[in-house]
Protein backbone atom coordinates (compact mmCIF):
# COMPACT_ATOMS: atom_id res chain seq x y z
CA UNK A 1 0.00 0.00 0.00
CA UNK A 2 1.39 3.39 -0.94
CA UNK A 3 1.41 6.43 1.28
CA UNK A 4 -0.33 9.52 -0.06
CA UNK A 5 1.85 12.63 0.06
CA UNK A 6 0.65 16.22 -0.29
CA UNK A 7 2.69 17.62 -3.18
CA UNK A 8 1.31 21.16 -3.17
CA UNK A 9 3.84 23.82 -2.16
CA UNK A 10 3.22 25.71 1.09
CA UNK A 11 2.56 29.40 0.44
CA UNK A 12 3.56 32.61 2.21
CA UNK A 13 -0.07 33.37 3.21
CA UNK A 14 -0.34 29.88 4.75
CA UNK A 15 2.80 30.47 6.81
CA UNK A 16 1.55 33.92 7.85
CA UNK A 17 -1.81 32.45 8.94
CA UNK A 18 -0.01 30.02 11.26
CA UNK A 19 1.88 32.79 13.12
CA UNK A 20 1.28 32.49 16.85
CA UNK A 21 -0.90 29.40 16.42
CA UNK A 22 1.20 26.54 15.11
CA UNK A 23 4.88 25.79 15.16
CA UNK A 24 6.67 26.18 11.84
CA UNK A 25 9.57 23.91 10.98
CA UNK A 26 12.46 25.44 9.04
CA UNK A 27 15.73 23.72 8.15
CA UNK A 28 18.61 24.68 5.89
CA UNK A 29 19.37 22.97 2.59
CA UNK A 30 22.13 23.92 0.17
CA UNK A 31 21.86 21.02 -2.28
CA UNK A 32 19.25 19.06 -4.21
CA UNK A 33 19.87 15.78 -2.30
CA UNK A 34 19.41 17.47 1.08
CA UNK A 35 16.31 19.34 -0.12
CA UNK A 36 14.80 16.06 -1.36
CA UNK A 37 15.35 14.44 2.04
CA UNK A 38 13.95 17.37 4.05
CA UNK A 39 11.10 18.53 1.80
CA UNK A 40 8.30 16.37 3.21
CA UNK A 41 9.33 17.06 6.82
CA UNK A 42 9.54 20.86 6.93
CA UNK A 43 7.42 23.90 6.21
CA UNK A 44 10.32 26.10 5.09
CA UNK A 45 13.65 25.35 3.48
CA UNK A 46 16.27 28.07 3.85
CA UNK A 47 19.11 28.34 1.38
CA UNK A 48 21.42 30.21 3.72
CA UNK A 49 24.53 32.18 2.89
CA UNK A 50 26.31 29.93 5.39
CA UNK A 51 26.78 27.71 2.32
CA UNK A 52 29.95 29.75 1.83
CA UNK A 53 31.54 28.04 4.81
CA UNK A 54 29.68 24.71 4.77
CA UNK A 55 29.96 23.91 1.05
CA UNK A 56 32.64 26.19 -0.37
CA UNK A 57 35.12 26.36 2.52
CA UNK A 58 35.08 30.14 2.84
CA UNK A 59 36.14 31.67 6.17
CA UNK A 60 32.82 33.58 6.51
CA UNK A 61 29.78 34.66 4.48
CA UNK A 62 31.32 37.86 3.08
CA UNK A 63 32.59 36.10 -0.05
CA UNK A 64 29.24 34.57 -0.96
CA UNK A 65 27.90 36.02 -4.20
CA UNK A 66 24.45 36.45 -5.66
CA UNK A 67 25.39 33.92 -8.35
CA UNK A 68 26.29 31.34 -5.68
CA UNK A 69 22.96 31.86 -3.92
CA UNK A 70 21.09 31.52 -7.22
CA UNK A 71 22.93 28.31 -8.14
CA UNK A 72 22.11 26.68 -4.81
CA UNK A 73 18.58 28.11 -4.79
CA UNK A 74 17.94 26.52 -8.18
CA UNK A 75 19.19 23.14 -6.94
CA UNK A 76 16.96 23.26 -3.85
CA UNK A 77 13.93 24.34 -5.90
CA UNK A 78 14.43 21.45 -8.33
CA UNK A 79 14.33 18.94 -5.47
CA UNK A 80 11.67 20.47 -3.21
CA UNK A 81 8.01 20.38 -4.17
CA UNK A 82 6.25 21.00 -0.84
CA UNK A 83 8.29 23.32 1.37
CA UNK A 84 8.30 27.07 0.92
CA UNK A 85 11.84 27.97 -0.19
CA UNK A 86 13.61 31.07 1.16
CA UNK A 87 16.97 32.22 -0.23
CA UNK A 88 19.33 34.54 1.64
CA UNK A 89 20.38 37.80 0.05
CA UNK A 90 24.17 37.71 0.51
CA UNK A 91 26.33 40.43 2.00
CA UNK A 92 26.61 43.53 -0.18
CA UNK A 93 23.48 42.88 -2.23
CA UNK A 94 20.95 44.87 -0.21
CA UNK A 95 22.56 47.00 2.51
CA UNK A 96 23.15 50.17 0.49
CA UNK A 97 19.52 50.83 -0.32
CA UNK A 98 16.13 49.53 -1.20
CA UNK A 99 16.66 49.78 -4.97
CA UNK A 100 19.69 47.46 -4.76
CA UNK A 101 17.74 45.16 -2.44
CA UNK A 102 14.83 45.08 -4.89
CA UNK A 103 17.15 44.33 -7.82
CA UNK A 104 18.88 41.52 -5.92
CA UNK A 105 15.65 40.05 -4.56
CA UNK A 106 13.90 40.05 -7.93
CA UNK A 107 16.91 38.44 -9.60
CA UNK A 108 17.03 35.64 -7.00
CA UNK A 109 13.28 35.06 -7.14
CA UNK A 110 13.13 35.19 -10.94
CA UNK A 111 16.10 32.87 -11.49
CA UNK A 112 15.32 30.34 -8.75
CA UNK A 113 11.53 30.40 -8.45
CA UNK A 114 11.83 30.67 -4.66
CA UNK A 115 8.92 32.14 -2.71
CA UNK A 116 10.87 34.50 -0.42
CA UNK A 117 14.22 36.08 0.33
CA UNK A 118 15.86 36.76 3.70
CA UNK A 119 18.02 39.62 4.91
CA UNK A 120 20.02 40.08 8.12
CA UNK A 121 18.85 42.57 10.73
CA UNK A 122 20.65 45.91 10.61
CA UNK A 123 20.01 49.63 11.04
CA UNK A 124 17.49 50.83 8.47
CA UNK A 125 16.59 47.35 7.22
CA UNK A 126 12.96 47.71 8.36
CA UNK A 127 12.40 50.37 5.68
CA UNK A 128 13.95 48.12 3.04
CA UNK A 129 11.79 45.18 4.12
CA UNK A 130 8.66 47.36 4.01
CA UNK A 131 9.60 48.50 0.49
CA UNK A 132 10.20 44.93 -0.69
CA UNK A 133 6.95 43.75 0.88
CA UNK A 134 4.95 46.52 -0.81
CA UNK A 135 6.61 45.78 -4.16
CA UNK A 136 5.87 42.05 -3.81
CA UNK A 137 2.23 42.74 -3.06
CA UNK A 138 1.90 44.51 -6.40
CA UNK A 139 2.94 41.39 -8.33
Amino acid sequence: MSKQVDSRRITVPEIRARKGREKIVCLTAYTAPMAAILDQHVDLLLVGDSLGMVIHGLPNTVGVTLDMMILHGQAVMRAASRALVVVDLPFGTYESGRELAFSSATRIMRETGCQAVKVEASDGIADTIAFLTRAASLL
